[in-house]
C-alpha cells in the first residue's frame, strides 16, 4: 500500500511540474495571438504606466491627451504612476528575487543605462515592438536609433516613444550673449559667480552635462567606439580638472548641487541661477506658457561639445499583469494622433521618432506646420550640432567617479 501511495505522489508531482511555474504563479507571457484578438482582450482593462513625473507638461499630456484617447478608442483606463526610473527598476528587481510573477507595472518609460540594466537582469517581458501595427506602419524599423539604446541592442524589448536633443536654456534679459563653446561657458561662470550650476550626475541630466564635457575634450565622435576604459580614464583627468576649476564660480560655490533637473529648474525660475539645461530642445515652451520659466527664456548649444541626442522608449516588465493592455496602449502612444499632440508645444513639445515619409499627406502636413515656439533652435542648428549618445557604461563610470574626483574634493 505504501508503495502505491509513493507512486501516486510521484505522479502528482510530475503533473504539477508539467503545469510549469508560469501557470502555478499566475505569470502571463506576452500574447502570441493576432492583433485583433490582443485588442479585444485588452478592452475594458486598466493599464499602469510607471514613469518619471518631474515635468508637469508631460504629466498633463498623459492625463489630458493620451488617457482620453485610450478610453475612447480602446476602452482602456490608463493610470499614470510617477516614480523615478531607478526606483521602478529596484521595485522590479525586488519582485524578481521574491518570485512575484504578477506585479503592478504594465509599462515603464525607459532608456540608456536603465534599459541596459533591466535587460541584463531579465526585468522585461521580451520582444514585442514588431507586433505593434503603428510601429511597423509609421516608423523606420531598420533605423539604428531604434536598434540600439546607448549601445545596447534593443531587440524589440522596447518601442521608440520620442527623441530629444540636449540644450542649455538661459534668461536673455540677464545673459546678452550666450556662450558658444565650453571655454566661453567657463568665462560666463567667472564673470557671473553663483549664476550657474548643474544637477548631481546621479541625475540623468546632470550626467549628460558631464558627457558633453567628455565630447568637448575628446574632439571626436565617442559614440562610434563604444566604452573604452583607458580612453575614459585619460579624458576623465581633464574632465575632473575642469569641474573642480568651476567649483568656486558655481551656485553655492559647488559645496552642494541640485539633486535633480527639477531642482535646477526651480533655481532658474527663481532667478538664483540664470541658466538651466535638459534633454528636449523644446521643453521650455510649456514652462514659459505656464509661467514657470521667464518669457525671456532662449536656448543654445555649445559648438565644441555639441548636442547629444537620443531616443527614449516604452517597455513592458516581466511581471506586467496586463500585457495585452500594455501593448495596445503603447501602440496608441506611437500613433500619428498621439505623436502629433506630443510635438505641439502645448504640453510637451518634443521631437517625434515617427517617419514623416510614411505618414499620409494630411498628417505629414499637420506635423510640418507646427510652430514649436521662439525658444526652440532652428532645425539646421540642432542637426549640425548633433552628437550620438555614448555607451551606457560611460554613464555609470561618470556617476561613480564624479563622487570621488569632484564631490568629495574640498
Amino acid at each position: 500500500m505504501k508503495k502505491w501511495l509513493a507512486i501516486i505522489s510521484f505522479i502528482s508531482l510530475l503533473l504539477v511540474s508539467a503545469c510549469g511555474p508560469s501557470n502555478a504563479t499566475g505569470k502571463k507571457e506576452l500574447p502570441d495571438e493576432n492583433w485583433e484578438t490582443i485588442s479585444s482582450n485588452a478592452e475594458g482593462s486598466k493599464v499602469n504606466l510607471f514613469m518619471w513625473g518631474g515635468d508637469e507638461g508631460i504629466n498633463r499630456y498623459i492625463d489630458d491627451v493620451v488617457a482620453p484617447i485610450l478610453k475612447e478608442k480602446n476602452k482602456i483606463e490608463l493610470n499614470r504612476v510617477p516614480l523615478d526610473t531607478q526606483e521602478i527598476l529596484q521595485k522590479l528587481q525586488t519582485e524578481k528575487r521574491a518570485g512575484k510573477e504578477k506585479g503592478t507595472i504594465d509599462i515603464v518609460w525607459i532608456n540608456g543605462e536603465n534599459f541596459k540594466n533591466a535587460k541584463e537582469n531579465e526585468l522585461l517581458a521580451g520582444p514585442f515592438a514588431e507586433k505593434l501595427p503603428n510601429y511597423t506602419k509609421y516608423y523606420d524599423t531598420e533605423s539604428e536609433a531604434f536598434q540600439y539604446d546607448f549601445g545596447t541592442e534593443t531587440e524589440g524589448f522596447e518601442a521608440p516613444w520620442g527623441k530629444v536633443q540636449f540644450v542649455f536654456f538661459y534668461n536673455s534679459e540677464k545673459v546678452q550673449n550666450p556662450p558658444s563653446s565650453f571655454g566661453e561657458l567657463k568665462e560666463f561662470m567667472k564673470e557671473n559667480p553663483g549664476k550657474f550650476s548643474y544637477p548631481n550626475p546621479a541625475d540623468f541630466t546632470g550626467n549628460a552635462f558631464l558627457r558633453h564635457i567628455l565630447y568637448a575634450k575628446a574632439g571626436s565622435d565617442l559614440a562610434q567606439s563604444g566604452f573604452d576604459e583607458g580612453k575614459a580614464e585619460g579624458l576623465g583627468e581633464e574632465v575632473w580638472r575642469e569641474l573642480n576649476d568651476m567649483k568656486p564660480y558655481l551656485w553655492r560655490e559647488g559645496e552642494t548641487y541640485p539633486s535633480t533637473l527639477t531642482d535646477l529648474d526651480k533655481l532658474y525660475s527663481q532667478e538664483e541661477v540664470w541658466m538651466t539645461m535638459g534633454y528636449n530642445e523644446a521643453r521650455a515652451e510649456h514652462l514659459i506658457k505656464d509661467g514657470v520659466f521667464p518669457e525671456s527664456t532662449k536656448s543654445f548649444v555649445l559648438n565644441d561639445a555639441g548636442s547629444i541626442g537620443n531616443t527614449h522608449f516604452l517597455a513592458i516588465p516581466f511581471n506586467s499583469p496586463n500585457k495585452e493592455g500594455a501593448m495596445v496602449a503603447i501602440n496608441e502612444l506611437l500613433s500619428p494622433e498621439a505623436q502629433y499632440e506630443k510635438l505641439k508645444p502645448d504640453y510637451w513639445g518634443e521631437s517625434t521618432p515617427i517617419s514623416y515619409e510614411k505618414l499620409e499627406e494630411e498628417w505629414r502636413t499637420k506635423f510640418m506646420d507646427i510652430d514649436r515656439g521662439e525658444s526652440v533652435l532652428e532645425a539646421s542648428v540642432l542637426e549640425e550640432s548633433f552628437r550620438g549618445e555614448l555607451d551606457a557604461r560611460y554613464v555609470e563610470w561618470l556617476k561613480e567617479n564624479w563622487i570621488r574626483e569632484v564631490a568629495e574634493i574640498q
